[in-house]
């Protein structure tokens, strides 16, 4: 743990998304693990100059996703958040591997020297894209206990996005958070029923109440609804780099020079300063709750 916590603040911190691309023997897979290394590495460094208080390693562009990815996927995520880790020494790291390939997850953070993963499925079943999921959290805390990787935090979605939760539709989302909390997770995440979309403020409010862990935003923060967010401990931001073309360098992003078919998304080297330096302000580490 970084005092005053994970992310050196207690609210609103800052947690940058690095979307790795497409890893060997995926379906969309085109480039060499090197480059694949390489652009992670340079995403990761343009995020810390942008001043972020994390990040986390995720394997977006692995279409379709499985509920079992395969070895090499485990050892590519390991090698990259390991390259990522010496990047930014000093940053708070984290990993998920999708999909919901937790235990995996937790073996990376370990070998790589990671903080915190982000697990799907860790309290109740849902109906995914994937398939149906079921809960982990015994046999997740367990591997985590055995393997001596007690020190790296779990951060729990609830009723994940791009899910069917008729299964448990008399459920909450805040007993939901609850049940989380019960079994030991170290945050729980609330999202948008999809990538992109915001989470419901109203939720949020209703799970803040719920638990005394942290509770993070992961996903459809933006400069014009950043203020309905500032109670979490935490917003998980996906920078605009993954959404055009491989040939656009870092620079270009930061700068904004990329092209017109790209308007309208937020780019990196415009929204995370302003983000940054408006949460600094509107910010203070009174909660209790600390990451």
């Amino acid at each position: 743990m970084r005092p005053p916590g994970l992310f050196g603040r207690l609210k609103a911190a800052v947690v940058g998304v690095v979307h790795v691309g497409a890893l060997p023997g995926t379906p969309r897979s085109s480039l060499p693990l090197t480059q694949i290394i390489d652009q992670a590495c340079q995403e990761a460094e343009a995020y810390k100059d942008a001043g972020v208080d994390g990040l986390i390693v995720e394997n977006m562009h692995d279409l379709p996703y499985t509920v079992c990815p395969g070895p090499e996927v485990t050892a590519a995520m390991t090698v990259i958040s390991a390259a990522v880790r010496q990047t930014c020494p000093h940053l708070a790291l984290g990993v998920q591997i999708l999909c919901a390939a937790n235990q995996e997850a937790i073996a990376v953070a370990l070998a790589a020297g990671l903080d915190f993963i982000r697990a799907e499925g860790f309290v109740f079943s849902h109906v995914a894209d994937e398939g149906i999921i079921n809960a982990c959290a015994g046999s997740l805390l367990r591997y985590r206990k055995q393997v001596g990787a007690e020190n790296i935090q779990i951060f729990a979605d609830i009723k994940k996005k791009h899910s069917a939760h008729a299964l448990t539709a008399d459920i909450g989302v805040a007993e939901t958070a609850s049940a989380a909390e019960l079994f030991l997770a170290d945050g729980v995440v609330l999202t948008g029923t999809a990538t992109g979309l915001p989470a419901d403020p109203q939720e949020l409010k209703e799970v803040k109440l719920a638990v005394k862990i942290p509770v993070l935003i992961g996903s459809g923060v933006t400069l014009e609804n950043v203020r309905s967010y500032l109670d979490a401990n935490a917003l998980i931001i996906a920078n605009s780099y993954s959404f055009v073309p491989l040939q656009t360098s870092i620079s270009d992003v930061k700068n904004c020079q990329v092209p017109s078919s790209t308007q309208g998304v937020i780019m990196m080297g415009t929204f995370l300063p302003k983000l940054t330096e408006g949460l600094a302000c509107s910010t203070s580490a009174t909660s209790l709750n600390s990451l």
